[in-house]
Parts: C-alpha cells; sequence; structure tokens
C-alpha cells in the first residue's frame, strides 16, 4: 500500500500542473507568444507525434535500465520542457519544445506503467491502475480550477506564475519517484540498450501482430477523447440552443464520475475475459450516446443523458484496456509494450478532431449515428482479437501470459 500511496501522490501532483496546462496552454500561446491557430495546432500535433514514435524506444529503455530510474529523469525533462515554454517566442522553438514534451510525456507515462507493474502484484495492477486514474482526474479538475483564475486575471504574469506551477509539479513528482525502490532491469545494464533480449528479439512490440490488433481497436475505443473537449462544444453551439455554460457541466460529470466510480468499475474485472467483455460494453453504451447527443437540439437535457452514458463507457472502456494492456504484455518488456499501447491516446489527440468534426458537424445526426456504429463494432472485435493474443502458442520464450478466461457464473 504504501508504493501505491507514493504513486498516486506522483500522479495528483503533476496532475494538478497538466489541468493547469489543458486549461490555459492554448491561451498562452495565442495571445502571450502570439501564434496563431494554425501554427499552434500544428506544433503540438508535430509533438505528439514525434511522442507517439519515441514511446516505445523509452519503454524498451526503461525494461533495460530500470522503470524508477528513466521514470524520474522523464519527470525532469517534462519539467524543462513545460519551463521551456516560457521563454518561447517563436513558431520553430514552440515546436522544438512541444516535441520535447510530447516525448517525454509519452515516455513518462510508459516508465510509469512498467513500474506500476513491477511493483504491484498481477491481479491487483487494473484496481491501481483505476485508483490512479481517479487521482488524475482529481488532480486535473484542481489544476483547471487553478487555471481558471489565471484565464480570469487575463496577465502575462499569471500565466507565466501557472505554467511555472505546471513544472513544479513534475519536479515535485521526480522527487515522489525517488521514493520508490529501484526496480531491477530486466536483463544486464551491460547489455547495449537495444541489443535482443533472451526472451524475443529488440522492440520485440513491433512484431507482435495480435498486440498490434488490440492497440490499434483501443485506439479506435478512444476517438471519445475529444468529444466533450472539442466536438460537443461546436455542437452546442451551432446545432443547439442549450447556453455555452452546459459544456461545463458535462465535463464536471465525466470528472465526477471517473473520480467517484473508476475503482469499483475496475474491481469487476479479473482477467481477459471480463476485460474484453468491458470493451465490448463499452461499445455499444457509446454507441447510445451518440444516439443521444443527436437528440440534443431538441432539448439540451439530452446533452446531460448523454454525458452521462459516456462517462460510463469511459468507466468501462478504461478498466477493460488496462486489464488487456497488462496481462498481454511480457512481464520483462512491460515498458515497451505499455508505450505501444499509449500510442492509441497519441492517435485519438491527433486524429480524433479531425475525424469527429468532420463525421458529427458535417453529417448531423447521421454523423452521429455513424460514430456510434464505429465505437460498437470496435467494441465487438476486441474479443476476437484478445483471443488470438492470448493463444499459449503465441507467448514467446521467457515470457509470462494469463490465459483468456471468461468466469461462468451458475
Amino acid at each position: 500500500m504504501r508504493y501505491q500511496r507514493i504513486l498516486a501522490h506522483a500522479q495528483l501532483a503533476n496532475s494538478i500542473g497538466d489541468g493547469v496546462y489543458l486549461v490555459t496552454s492554448a491561451f498562452y500561446f495565442a495571445r502571450i507568444v502570439g501564434l496563431s491557430a494554425t501554427e499552434i495546432g500544428l506544433g503540438l500535433t508535430l509533438g505528439w507525434a514525434v511522442g507517439s514514435v519515441a514511446g516505445v524506444p523509452l519503454g524498451h529503455l526503461a525494461d533495460r535500465r530500470g522503470p524508477r530510474g528513466v521514470a524520474v529523469v522523464l519527470a525532469l525533462a517534462t519539467a524543462v520542457a513545460v519551463a521551456s515554454f516560457l521563454f518561447v517566442r517563436s513558431f520553430a522553438l514552440f515546436t522544438l519544445v512541444a516535441c520535447l514534451y510530447g516525448t517525454a510525456q509519452t515516455g513518462l507515462s510508459a516508465a510509469r506503467q512498467a513500474l506500476l507493474a513491477a511493483l504491484v502484484e498481477p491481479a491487483e495492477r487494473t484496481s491501481v491502475r483505476a485508483m490512479l486514474q481517479a487521482t488524475l482526474n482529481g488532480g486535473l479538475a484542481a489544476g483547471a480550477a487553478l487555471g481558471g483564475l489565471a484565464l480570469h486575471a487575463g496577465t502575462r504574469e499569471g500565466y507565466l506564475a501557472v505554467l511555472a506551477l505546471d513544472a513544479a509539479g513534475f519536479l515535485l513528482a521526480a522527487a515522489l519517484l525517488l521514493r520508490l525502490p529501484p526496480v531491477p532491469p530486466s536483463v544486464p545494464s551491460s547489455m547495449p540498450p537495444f541489443a535482443p533480449t533472451s526472451s524475443g528479439p529488440r522492440l520485440a512490440v513491433l512484431r507482435d501482430r495480435p498486440y498490434a490488433l488490440i492497440t490499434l481497436i483501443n485506439a479506435v475505443m478512444l476517438f471519445y477523447m475529444p468529444l466533450l473537449s472539442v466536438v460537443v462544444p461546436l455542437w452546442v453551439a451551432d446545432r443547439t440552443s442549450a447556453p455555452t455554460w452546459v459544456v461545463s457541466v458535462l465535463l464536471l460529470i465525466n470528472t465526477g464520475g471517473v473520480v467517484l466510480f473508476q475503482v469499483r468499475v475496475a474491481r469487476g474485472v479479473r482477467g481477459l475475459g471480463d476485460a474484453a467483455a468491458a470493451v465490448r460494453r463499452a461499445g455499444f453504451v457509446m454507441f447510445a450516446a451518440c444516439a443521444v447527443f443527436a437528440l440534443s437540439p431538441y432539448g439540451w437535457v439530452f446533452l446531460l443523458v448523454a454525458a452521462v452514458l459516456q462517462v460510463i463507457a469511459e468507466l468501462s472502456l478504461a478498466s477493460g484496456a488496462w486489464e488487456i494492456g497488462f496481462t498481454l504484455a511480457p512481464d520483462d518488456q512491460q515498458g515497451q509494450y505499455q508505450a505501444f499501447f499509449g500510442t492509441g491516446t497519441a492517435v485519438a489527440r491527433m486524429l480524433g478532431p479531425v475525424v469527429l468534426t468532420t463525421l458529427v458537424l458535417g453529417g448531423g445526426t447521421a454523423g452521429w449515428l455513424l460514430t456510434g456504429t464505429m465505437f460498437a463494432a470496435a467494441g465487438l472485435t476486441m474479443g476476437p482479437a484478445v483471443r488470438w493474443a492470448a493463444r499459449p502458442d503465441r507467448a514467446q520464450p521467457g515470457a509470462r501470459r494469463r490465459p483468456f478466461h471468461v468466469k461462468r457464473h451458475p
């Protein structure tokens, strides 16, 4: 439990900063730095693209050098990146720092996942990950409130202060991670960083086709991420008579739902059978959410109902995806596998806004239903993909994976 508390405190420290960043960064780059909307979008997209490519090698490095040390270094690198935004005055420098930020954040996420896998028993990983997710959402909410104060002030000094707070959060997270015990690397540290291991080739995840398919399916499911932050606000403004403040209510429903219920939902996932069923259920509930969103021009109460359905789907998807991502990764390659699995988030951040705004704003009701069908279809395909990945004859030498198992109730 002590290790879990330290992981949670580290998560809280940097998630408060992330909340500040999410709320204020676009306004800071536009109003203070003077970048155009196109430059901001392009720079951030390039940053996350570079981060998604660098994530797997950095995760592999965590396997080879020990996840605690790599996580600490990447937390410090993220702090440096955030602090560097304070001195950005041109698009070129902004893009360079955005690439550093995206790379450090993606690698840090993978290293922390590998650290969790090393310190927590397999049966408890999903529950602990759920607790960390609830902590993350609580921190994001607190950070968003602090960022709101900076937005209200609207001064350069206010923006600089909250970005400095973001950098300080990652410094504190690095200090907290140092309190965890060192985790030995999966191979002797004398070996070259990217040499093959006895349990498989270098960067083995890139050759694991079933895991790649699972990652792709999860990436499609994660397209729900820009719904409340990008798609629904535009839909509310263009297609409904709802007041604009209702968007804040929808975000509060989502954040509060995760904080209150994520751990409880995750407790119901025990094994790959439960996990695949949870993802399938998430797909159907997301279809229902999209259908209700389509009804919102007839009354903004439909927005509230749809937001509740979305958070139910999100809770189910997260619990299932964590169990699948951890269980199907070889024990000595958690870093690179978690990094690869995490690329789904980067893909959703990069492509989700474009795809969903095109479907929904361009297609109206039909676009919402098509979007919901996409989620339902992805959820249905997860079960067969997991069964393929869990076949005993697929395990690499030395890799330990738990079998696909569906609980049968009397």
